[in-house]
C-alpha cells in the first residue's frame, strides 16, 4: 500500500454534482456507482419506449442513496438506454429521485447525443458525465459536447493495439491521444477507466489504475465485477460465491487506488457498500503512518468504523 501512497504527481480533486472524486489514496472514500436500465434489466418493459417499473426504480435509486448515506461512500448512477426516447425518459426519471450525478450511457453514438441534448434543456449538465470518450469516439459527439459546455466525461482508456496497462497510458497520451482530444473539445473533469476485459485482466486494471495515477494524476477507476458474474467457477458456487468473488475484486480494486467503482446492477448496492466502507475505512487508517488524512468528517473510517474509532 505504501507505493500507492507515495505518488509523485500531484492527485486532481473533481467536484461534479455536488460528489467529490480523486485525489491521494485515503483521502476521499471510493465514489460508487450502480447502473440501471441496462440491457435485460428486468424492471424495463420496452427498452425503445422507454417503459419500465416505476416504483422499483425509485426503490433501488433511494436504496442506493442510503447505502451511501449510512457507510459514507458517494454514489453515482449508470444510467443506460437502448434508444434516445428511453434514455430521454430513464434521466427525467432518475434526475428527480436522486441527486447523485449520472452517468449518460447509449448504445450507440446518435442515442448518447439526443440523450445530451435533452440533459442540456432539462438543465442537468452539472449533474451528467458523458459515458464514453474511447479509441472510437465520433467527431459529431465532440462537437455537441463543446456546444452545449459539459465539463465531465468517463475516458475508456483501452487500446485495442495493446491491453496492458501501459497501452492504457498512450491512449491518453501524445498530440493525439483521449486527454488532448477531450481537452480540446472542452472536457475539464475527465474520469478515467481502464478496462477489464476478464478475471485475470482485474489485476491489469490495478497496476493501470496505479500507473495513471502516477503519470497523469487524474481520477481514475474500474468496473470490475461483470466479468465475475460470466466466470463459470463463481456460478457454480451460487448467489455467495460470486459475492464473495465480487468482493475480493472490488478489495484489489480499491487497494490499488481507484477512486471510483461502477460495481454492476444497482440491486447490488446492499452488498457492495458495506464492503467497499470497509475496505476504505482499512485503507484510511493505514495511510496516517504517512501523514494522509481523510478530507472529509463523512469518511467511512468516521461514520462506518464507530465502533473502533
Amino acid at each position: 500500500m505504501r507505493g500507492f501512497l507515495e505518488l509523485s504527481r500531484d492527485q486532481r480533486i473533481f467536484e461534479i454534482g455536488g460528489v467529490k472524486l480523486g485525489g491521494k489514496l485515503g483521502e476521499l472514500p471510493t465514489v460508487l456507482c450502480g447502473s440501471i436500465f441496462y440491457h435485460k434489466h428486468k424492471i424495463v418493459a420496452d427498452p425503445i419506449k422507454g417503459v419500465f417499473d416505476r416504483a422499483e426504480a425509485e426503490r433501488l435509486l433511494v436504496q442506493q442513496d442510503e447505502w451511501a448515506d449510512k457507510t459514507g461512500n458517494p454514489c453515482m448512477v449508470d444510467v443506460v438506454g437502448e434508444s434516445s426516447e428511453a434514455l430521454a425518459k430513464y434521466l427525467d426519471f432518475v434526475a428527480d429521485v436522486t441527486d447523485a450525478p449520472i452517468l449518460l450511457n447509449g448504445l450507440t453514438a446518435e442515442i448518447r447525443v439526443e440523450a445530451l441534448r435533452y440533459a442540456a434543456e432539462a438543465g442537468l449538465l452539472d449533474r451528467v458525465i458523458y459515458t464514453s470518450i474511447n479509441y472510437a469516439v465520433r467527431r459529431e459527439e465532440l462537437e455537441l459536447i463543446r456546444e452545449l459546455g459539459l465539463e465531465a466525461a468517463l475516458i475508456q482508456t483501452f487500446n485495442p493495439r495493446n491491453p496492458m496497462p501501459r497501452g492504457s497510458l498512450s491512449m491518453l497520451s501524445g498530440e493525439n491521444g483521449l486527454l488532448t482530444l477531450s481537452e480540446k473539445y472542452g472536457i475539464t473533469k475527465p474520469l478515467l477507466l481502464p478496462p477489464v476485459l476478464d478475471v485475470p485482466s482485474i489485476g491489469l486494471a490495478a497496476e493501470a489504475i496505479r500507473l495513471l495515477k502516477e503519470e497523469v494524476g487524474l481520477p481514475t477507476g474500474a468496473a470490475p465485477c461483470g466479468v465475475v458474474g460470466y466466470w463459470k467457477k463463481a456460478r457454480e458456487g451460487g448467489r455467495y460465491r460470486k459475492a464473495l468473488c465480487s468482493a475480493s475484486a472490488l478489495a484489489l480494486i480499491q487497494a490499488s487506488g481507484a477512486d471510483f467503482v461502477i460495481y454492476g446492477s444497482i440491486r447490488k448496492a446492499p452488498d457492495v457498500f458495506p464492503v467497499c466502507a470497509m475496505v476504505d475505512a482499512i485503507i484510511a487508517y493505514t495511510a496516517r503512518m504517512w501523514g494522509v488524512r481523510p478530507l472529509t468528517r463523512s469518511h467511512p473510517l468516521y461514520k462506518y468504523l464507530p465502533d473502533r474509532l
